[in-house]
This record gives C-alpha cells, sequence and structure tokens, in this order.
C-alpha cells in the first residue's frame, strides 16, 4: 500500500473531519449561513496570499532537490492557477460585498499562516513540503467536489465557488501531487517518512479549524 493511502486509512478519522466537515456540508444541503461563507471568503483571501510564497518555495525546493524535472512543471501549473485564483476571490469579494482590504486575519488563519512560513524554510525537506502541498490541495478538491456530487442542493449562487476546487481538472492534479509526494515518500529514510506524515496531520488539524472559524467558531 502506498504511504499516503496508508495515512489515510490511520488517520480517517481526523481526514473525514477535515473533508466532510458541517461547514462544507451545509454548502452541499442548502442549509450555509450566507455571514459563514462570507468570513470565509474573507479569510480565505488573506490565506491564499500567504499561500503563493509557500509555493513559490516548494518550486526552489523542487529545483534543488527533486529526482524527477517534471514536478517542477507540476508545481509551476499550480503557481499559475494561483495567480487566476486571487484574482477570483477578488471578484467573489465584490459580488458578496466583502471588504477585503479590512478583512482582519482571525487568530486560526494567522496560526496556519505562519505554519506554511515554518514549511518555506530550507531545512525542511521537499518531500515534506510537497505531501503538506498535496494535503491542503486534496482537503479542498474533495470537500468541494462532494458539493456538486449526486444528490447535493448547493445554492446556485455557491456553484461557482465549488467548482472551482470540485472540478475533475483540479482532482487530476490532486491524484499528480500525490504521486508525487508518494514517489518521494518511497524512497525516503524513515525520520523524513515522519517528518511528512506529523506535517499532514497538522495540516489536516488546521483546516479542521479554518472551518470551523469560518463558522464562527473558537
Amino acid at each position: 500500500m502506498l504511504m499516503i493511502q496508508k495515512w489515510l486509512n490511520q488517520h480517517n478519522e481526523l481526514y473525514t473531519s477535515a473533508t466532510r466537515h458541517p461547514f462544507t456540508l451545509s454548502i452541499r444541503d442548502g442549509s450555509v449561513d450566507l455571514s459563514a461563507f462570507k468570513r470565509w471568503l474573507g479569510q480565505d483571501y488573506i490565506f491564499v496570499r500567504a499561500f503563493v510564497p509557500f509555493v513559490a518555495s516548494l518550486l526552489l525546493k523542487a529545483w534543488k532537490e527533486s529526482d524527477d524535472d517534471s514536478d517542477i512543471e507540476v508545481i509551476l501549473g499550480g503557481m499559475a492557477a494561483l495567480n487566476d485564483e486571487v484574482s477570483w476571490f477578488k471578484r467573489e469579494a465584490s459580488k458578496w460585498s466583502v471588504s477585503l482590504s479590512s478583512t482582519v486575519p482571525q487568530k486560526t488563519n494567522l496560526e496556519y499562516c505562519r505554519f506554511l512560513e515554518s514549511l518555506m524554510s530550507p531545512e525542511v525537506d521537499y518531500t515534506v513540503a510537497v505531501t503538506a502541498f498535496w494535503a491542503i490541495e486534496a482537503v479542498y478538491q474533495e470537500s468541494y467536489a462532494h458539493c456538486l456530487s449526486d444528490g447535493s442542493k448547493t445554492p446556485e449562487e455557491l456553484k461557482e465557488t465549488c467548482q472551482r476546487w470540485g472540478n475533475d481538472g483540479f482532482g487530476q492534479y490532486c491524484h499528480t501531487l500525490q504521486n508525487i509526494a508518494n514517489r518521494r515518500l518511497e524512497k525516503s529514510p524513515e525520520d523524513i517518512i515522519s517528518k511528512a506524515e506529523a506535517t499532514v496531520m497538522r495540516v489536516l488539524e488546521y483546516e479542521v479549524e479554518f472551518w470551523n472559524m469560518s463558522r464562527g467558531e473558537t
């Protein structure tokens, strides 16, 4: 069994908490509190802006440490998508009358952004960082794809948001990232594997906390 699947089996409860959270489930069943959605929108915009330098640092790690040149092209594709994503957040915020310039990052968001920054350190192995990248992207892909799957009652005005991360193309991209992470983990010593697993668990915990924050929970 590949390493990531093994972890997901072992930590299934935490993974499910991140990918089937009450916040995204409320979007799926149409009961979402729009004030919670707007809170998520403003906070996630702040997070995405911190995510950009993390992905840039990952690109540098791939250039220095990867055993496969195609990794750089995959990560570069993610960087290009982030440019479009930042623009999308601005348009969406305007549509929902969310003032991004006056949105203050909440404690959970600040902590998650600091965690991202810690992964940018040159001391953090490429394998650990790329596995974290996969986990962050996969949570959104799984969460929002579920909002579009059979039986969903996602409000029409939120379908574009769900489509952004829940589409098949992004799903394929996440699968490619997972393959990169698994390839690296297969060749890594035990200490790197342990660090990567702990990092993925922390990502999942932060994702749960971020969804909680969006719902107004502390």
